[in-house]
């Protein structure tokens, strides 16, 4: 079985035009799973149909957390199942499921898979990332453009389009519940590999990407959190000295901004007293 994994957070007529683009016909098994973080959110009941399913969380969880309430419920539905997470401002313009199944029983060694992700105007928008610890510089590469594999391991994917074979997890693949927004896919891929599970990006597969069509309704807060999420992921993955000259330059940033652009200049600030009651709390 195939799961379509979205989150909802009023983005109903996003979600519309992802399922939409889903097959019709049901030749291969397929559900879409739907968390939804907007219990408020009334438009969003019309998307329900007798192959779309819906799980409501009790309050906006973040991205992560509401991943995994899905993937911990497929996972006990089906431990064997496919597992793809779409962002709900995401389309296929292509049915790719008799595809999905072939590809991963010729690459049985594949944990997770990141997609090539398109803009709407057919421009490549992620196909691949890469991690240097020693600078801490987390980047977007175009892995696939030149290359005729079938796939290219790297360091991370986008959690945008990741697909997750659960027949290589012996217990539930979960994000951390550390992040609320932005960073947990790159946190996901980075923690499993360091298990030895095998990360990579394909080009057989592809998603339309709106990018930032919901979190830029509120620029403060989309740089807040991703702020915060930033902090935690080098105290994570990179050292003291990384750590220390990238929280400086961030700050001075911010400050740099606060005339100019207000808003993101308090949401990177923020962020930071964010990320550091965290450090006292675990201090504590």
């Amino acid at each position: 079985m195939i799961y379509f994994l979205t989150v909802n957070y009023y983005s109903t007529h996003l979600l519309t035009k992802l399922i939409n683009s889903l097959p019709a016909n049901q030749d291969i098994a397929y559900k879409v799973l739907v968390i939804n973080n907007s219990p408020e959110d009334t438009d969003f009941n019309q998307i329900q149909s007798e192959y779309v399913q819906i799980i409501h969380a009790e309050e906006n969880i973040g991205f992560g957390n509401a991943c995994n309430l899905g993937i911990q419920y497929i996972f006990h539905q089906d431990k064997q199942a496919i597992i793809w997470i779409i962002n709900p401002d995401a389309y296929l313009l292509k049915n790719f499921l008799a595809e999905v199944n072939i590809f991963f029983n010729s690459h049985s060694e594949l944990s997770i898979l990141g997609t090539i992700i398109y803009t709407p105007k057919g421009e490549v928008w992620f196909a691949g990332g890469r991690f240097i610890p020693r600078t801490g510089a987390i980047l977007h590469e175009d892995l696939l453009t030149h290359i005729d594999k079938s796939y290219v391991t790297c360091d991370w994917v986008s959690g945008c389009s990741l697909i997750i074979n659960l027949r290589k997890f012996s217990a539930a693949p979960l994000f951390d519940p550390a992040y609320f927004l932005y960073y947990e896919d790159f946190d996901f891929c980075r923690r499993y590999a360091l298990q030895g599970h095998v990360i990579a990006v394909t080009k057989h597969f592809s998603a339309i990407h709106q990018p930032s069509s919901i979190t830029n309704r509120n620029v403060y807060l989309k740089i807040k959190y991703s702020t915060y999420s930033y902090l935690i992921t080098l105290e994570k993955y990179t050292n003291l000295a990384v750590q220390t000259i990238r929280f400086t330059r961030l700050i001075v940033y911010a400050i740099i901004l606060i005339a100019a652009k207000p808003q993101v200049s308090l949401g990177k600030l923020d962020g930071v007293l964010m990320y550091l009651r965290r450090c006292l709390t675990k201090t504590h």
